[in-house]
């Protein structure tokens, strides 16, 4: 089967045929376009983990500074569960670092959709700039109240 061939009909299979084809130095039959593309993938997906954690965490903390009356402990909690995996994330993928100022500006206009969503609250309610700089919002003793 052409190298592309199996890669499309059975990743699983490609994946541990290129493994053993790698670890057995057949580097002229490993299939390096596709190992190339999905090693990139890999690096796109570590991304997409931070940008998910960071728009749970900024969710809640807007949910927790507009909507007072409701705070509770799942909201507490989820805030204090995103900061720990944010940070564990981090210390485990370090070169996402450099890419947080565009991660958090993009998880924070998608918070602001979910927490329009989820509070009944007009977007516009909510500053177009994220309020907080990550260390900020990483503080486990910032809770922000309205205002």
């Amino acid at each position: 089967m052409p190298k592309s061939g199996l890669y499309e009909q059975d990743f699983f299979g490609w994946a541990n045929e290129q493994a053993a084809l790698l670890r057995s130095g057949k580097m002229a039959s490993a299939d390096f376009d596709n190992i190339a593309e999905e090693i990139e993938s890999m690096g796109r997906s570590e991304q997409r983990e931070l940008e998910s954690r960071l728009t749970i965490l900024l969710l809640h903390l807007l949910k927790w500074r507009f909507q007072p009356s409701l705070r509770g402990n799942s909201w507490r909690y989820s805030i204090m569960e995103q900061r720990r995996k944010i940070e564990r994330h981090l210390r485990q993928n370090a070169s996402l670092r450099a890419k947080l100022a565009e991660t958090i500006a993009d998880s924070y206009g998608d918070a602001i959709i979910e927490a329009a969503r989820e509070t009944g609250l007009d977007a516009t309610t909510f500053t177009p700039e994220c309020p907080w700089s990550f260390d900020q919002m990483m503080d486990p003793d910032l809770w922000p109240d309205h205002g």
